[in-house]
């Protein structure tokens, strides 16, 4: 059994050819039981996939909000429509990646286009 804890993330877009400083105006906040170190809890997220939900925010846009989850074959995504008619957005290798400020970590958008982004809290709930 492993011991997590469930946490508030917020990843902000890494600087980039348009944002050469990063930016605070696009990313997202997300809930997930973290492990000691910082990897997601699967097991966790099984206990508490209610409460994992994810706000995406980004500059000129609304704010989409919807859930963690946990695909077919281990790989982890955000889903902003239950129904299934919008594209998850996936996170690239989240199973092997750690959340702790200062990390990076990479998700494809609904378009395919794969941004960087680093964690810049991490709050315990």
């Amino acid at each position: 059994m492993t011991n997590s804890r469930l946490s508030q993330v917020r990843l902000n877009l890494a600087r980039n050819h348009d944002y050469p400083g990063g930016s605070s105006q696009h990313g997202y906040e997300f809930v997930a039981p973290l492990s000691e170190d910082g990897h997601i809890d699967a097991d966790g997220w099984k206990k508490h996939r209610d409460q994992c939900r994810v706000r995406r925010f980004w500059e000129g846009e609304p704010d989409d909000v919807g859930h963690l989850v946990h695909r077919p074959g281990g790989s982890w995504a955000f889903t902003y429509d239950i129904d299934g008619d919008d594209d998850d957005e996936a996170g690239y290798r989240f199973g092997a990646h750690t959340f702790n400020v200062g990390d990076y970590v990479s998700i494809k958008d609904e378009d395919g286009e794969l941004h960087t982004f680093q964690v810049v809290t991490v709050d315990e709930l």
